[in-house]
């Protein structure tokens, strides 16, 4: 028989994150469009950025109808936190300010085929974080050096993009979300398949 479900985190009623998730007022408007796979997910880190900030919305699908139009409109405001060539300006040059940013959440192959079937996003300027993040999602190896979870990279890209604005507090759920998992499966279990983890 399957435990009572939150309608709001989707997690176990036992336990619950909605305590831990803030309300916080964000300028810049987000877009999560996130695999369909991810949505079931144990551990969905990007509900629960959607659901710290005021100003998001969470998609859930694998193609988006609307989102060309929904691009088109925005005039140039939008930019897409995604790795790649087109990097937001250094140095000197004043970082892209997007009224929406977009967030492909998935693993990497996944989060790669919402690009591919829709390429008005890769025609987006791309908002990256600066290299040698150290993610906190112990839970999973990452792929590559600077993988970090869809909040993680959500909450940077916000202090960057809102500074002197801090969202730091989106990360309190997270973190509850990581030891909680640490502590169902035994701290000796993590370590065996964690441990060697920086």
């Amino acid at each position: 028989m399957a435990r009572p479900q939150c309608s709001r985190c989707c997690r176990p009623v036992s336990h619950c994150l909605c305590p831990l998730i803030p309300d916080l007022a964000n300028h810049t408007r987000l877009l999560i469009l996130q695999h369909r796979s991810e949505a079931g997910h144990a551990l969905n880190t990007a509900r629960l950025a959607a659901l710290g900030l005021r100003n998001a919305q969470l998609w859930i699908g694998e193609h988006f109808d609307g989102l060309e139009a929904l691009l088109e409109a925005e005039a140039g405001g939008a930019a897409l936190l995604f790795p790649g060539e087109q990097d937001a300006p250094r140095g000197n040059s004043a970082p892209i300010k997007p009224r929406l940013l977009v967030v492909p959440d998935g693993s990497w192959r996944k989060a790669r085929k919402i690009l591919h079937l829709h390429p008005c996003l890769g025609k987006l300027p791309r908002l990256c974080l600066s290299s040698g993040q150290i993610s906190r999602y112990r839970l999973r190896k990452a792929p590559m050096a600077g993988a970090l979870s869809t909040i993680e990279a959500v909450t940077l890209a916000l202090n960057m993009l809102e500074a002197p604005a801090r969202f730091d507090d989106l990360l309190r759920p997270f973190e509850a979300l990581i030891e909680g998992q640490i502590a169902a499966m035994g701290e000796e279990t993590f370590l065996r398949n964690h441990g060697d983890q920086p």
